[in-house]
């Protein structure tokens, strides 16, 4: 059960959010925010993931690019 892949799906606007946030996360000490080192492998592979996935990481514009991402999947109040 252990081999088993799991698939997720994202739309690009999750993906980038997420990949910023899991960023910030990894800067931090990680054994303040998650207490469970296991956790960790998993943390660090999505992030490799999206990291390779988005070349928005890489674009000259990437605050505005992330802002506007971050502006639509806000809920409308």
């Amino acid at each position: 059960m252990g081999d088993r892949q799991v698939t997720i799906k994202l739309t690009s606007d999750e993906a980038l959010v997420l990949s910023h946030w899991l960023e910030k996360l990894q800067m931090t000490d990680l054994s303040g925010v998650v207490n469970d080192p296991a956790v960790w492998a998993p943390i660090h592979r999505i992030a490799g993931t999206l990291d390779k996935a988005l070349p928005e990481l890489f674009a000259p514009d990437y605050d505005r690019r992330l802002e506007a991402a971050r502006q639509r999947l806000r809920p409308e109040d």
